[in-house]
């Protein structure tokens, strides 16, 4: 059910969930020896389904399993495909630095193993969506080599209706971490020449467990945390480590003239009833001038 209107603009035209750094691995085993990152999935799953919403997709940005094992893709496609087929959701699958090409084409995508790029283009009711693979097989840092940008720059010369948006795992901002910045996207410049007067309206992206935003070539950046643990960064950039705190997902609004980036915490939490079902179908019935009145004005002092 659409959300009532009580302002200037008109409802999003499109929305989706943006998910990043599951990190799975097979069997019981716990990331690190600490994080049950199986567990903070499921959680996190059941909090994009606490939404209410009928999102266009699910975005996942990568490092989708830890080791790239069969089984760990296996165990995300269990967990994730009924809360898709629930939502009536396709699922976008972005492979990152601790992915394994060829086990994700095979046991999460049901596609011939190779080691060629993960790569897709999905429409959403006239919102262009692009999957890029940052990730260098044997390696952590991103990349994307010549092939690829040449395929993304021939997908790119024709604009979408309602635009588009790239989602790839390694996020071509700065990071004041300097660990990320060792494993950054190289070669940006060459990414920015292709998408350069183009209909790019955003950058979803992940790896570096934590929510950021920025620009990047003038189009809007947002990276999302992971479900697995996060950085805290509380402590100095040169101290930064994971946490089994802060874990979250973005929720993307698209409008006509701009898109959101809402952070939603995956958290267990006493929340306030004061703006229920009931007091949002008051505003509903009000004029624009009575809900100013009722909720807008300040009390006498």
């Amino acid at each position: 059910m659409e959300p009532p209107q009580f302002g200037s603009h008109p409802p999003a035209r499109r929305v989706l969930v943006h998910l990043s750094d599951t990190h799975l691995l097979g069997g019981d085993g716990r990331l690190g020896g600490r994080f049950d990152v199986l567990a903070n999935l499921t959680e996190t799953l059941a909090a994009v389904e606490r939404l209410g919403i009928r999102p266009d997709a699910l975005v996942f940005t990568g490092d989708l399993t830890d080791l790239g094992e069969p089984e760990a893709y296996r165990a995300l496609r269990a967990a994730v495909e009924p809360v898709a087929a629930r939502l009536g959701a396709p699922v976008v699958w972005v492979a990152g630095n601790h992915d394994e090409r060829p086990e994700l084409r095979r046991d999460l995508l049901g596609l011939e193993a190779s080691e060629e790029p993960v790569t897709g283009v999905w429409d959403l009711g006239g919102l262009r969506l692009i999957a890029l693979d940052t990730s260098v097989p044997g390696w952590h840092h991103g990349d994307l080599d010549p092939a690829q940008l040449e395929w993304l720059r021939g997908i790119l010369r024709e604009p979408a209706p309602l635009g588009t948006l790239l989602a790839l795992h390694h996020p071509p901002l700065p990071s004041h971490i300097p660990l990320f910045d060792i494993l950054e996207l190289r070669h940006q410049d060459a990414l920015a020449d292709v998408i350069a007067g183009t209909d790019v309206r955003g950058i979803l992206a992940g790896h570096l467990h934590y929510s950021t935003h920025g620009t990047f070539a003038g189009v809007p950046v947002s990276v999302a945390a992971a479900t697995c643990y996060t950085m805290n960064l509380q402590r100095p950039p040169v101290e930064v480590n994971g946490m089994d705190a802060g874990q979250s997902f973005h929720l993307v609004h698209v409008y006509e003239d701009t898109v959101t980036h809402a952070v939603v915490p995956v958290v267990d939490a006493p929340t306030g009833d004061f703006f229920s079902a009931e007091w949002v179908a008051e505003m509903s019935r009000l004029t624009p001038e009575q809900r100013l009145e009722v909720f807008s004005r300040k009390p006498a002092r």
